[in-house]
């Protein structure tokens, strides 16, 4: 087999991989987003699963790799995953793509990656792009900490309930989408987690119409309502809740001396910082000043 690929006019050689399972990231869109890398290991693999054969050879005919791809997806998993560890077993190098983006995340992958470290194998991740990662940092809401949730369900209650539970993470949200659903999605965050809260709608990321379209849920979701023409992959990025507001300051007094006719100072400070949200040594001072006054 010839292991090889091409950037251009280029060729460049590929060398022989080690026995693994290679987690290969690719183009979430535009094909030059793309590793060095990720093309060698995906012209030098013995054995080349990936979703759909076909989107893989839209990428693979881009770069001269002649690598034969073989079908990996949630309807053969069970019949290809076991083809997939023997070969492992055999000593072959095998990589897996998913149709874009990186292996595992909302796809298959997991259950052979998972399969792959049970049977003792090395498992070789190759970072590169991924739409949520990609979608965070182009919203410009805060990245400090961020939950990526996946597909919402489909059925409204379910949506809304699951919504519910992410409702007060103190995170940024992260989900895909399908742009059929991204009214009724909307609809649901803006009820159920605040119409306030700042929200992007990221749509065809790396693609030539890459849009970022910003403002409040409630705002987003009059936009989207009723829309039918939406196109493309989408991810929704929601902004982390506000801050809860500080308890009054005579409702916090009350508490710490409700808590002190049980509890020592220190742990009714303990126990006041847990419902509260506030600082202990804070409220064991505060509680040591009443106990003084008083």
């Amino acid at each position: 087999m010839q292991r090889s690929f091409r950037i251009r006019d280029a060729e460049m050689e590929a060398r022989p991989l080690e026995p693994a399972l290679y987690l290969v990231a690719t183009p979430i869109g535009n094909l030059g987003d793309i590793t060095l890398r990720a093309l060698e290991t995906l012209a030098g693999a013995d054995v080349l699963a990936c979703e759909d054969t076909r989107v893989t050879r839209v990428l693979l005919d881009r770069y001269g790799i002649v690598n034969r791809p073989y079908a990996y997806h949630e309807h053969n998993a069970d019949e290809a995953g076991p083809r997939l560890i023997a070969a492992l077993g055999e000593g072959r190098s095998v990589a897996l793509v998913s149709d874009a983006g990186t292996p595992l995340v909302s796809d298959p992958g997991f259950r052979l990656a998972r399969a792959a470290i049970e049977a003792g194998h090395r498992v070789v991740p190759l970072p590169g792009a991924s739409a949520p990662l990609a979608a965070l940092v182009g919203s410009g809401l805060s990245n400090e900490a961020f939950f990526f949730a996946g597909f919402l369900p489909s059925k409204d209650k379910a949506r809304r309930d699951r919504l519910a539970e992410l409702g007060t993470v103190p995170a940024t949200l992260l989900f895909f989408e399908s742009p059929h659903r991204i009214g009724a999605t909307l609809r649901a965050a803006a009820d159920v987690l605040g119409g306030e809260r700042a929200s992007v709608v990221c749509r065809e990321l790396t693609k030539t119409y890459e849009e970022f379209r910003r403002g409040t849920l409630e705002a987003l979701a009059a936009h989207y309502a009723g829309e039918d023409s939406v196109k493309g992959e989408i991810v929704l990025v929601v902004g982390p809740p506000p801050p809860p507001e500080a308890p009054a300051a005579e409702d916090v007094d009350a508490l710490l001396t409700r808590l002190a006719e049980s509890l020592s100072t220190g742990k009714a400070a303990t126990e006041a910082a847990r419902q509260t949200g506030l600082n202990r040594r804070d409220l064991y001072d505060r509680l040591l000043t009443l106990k003084g006054g008083a």
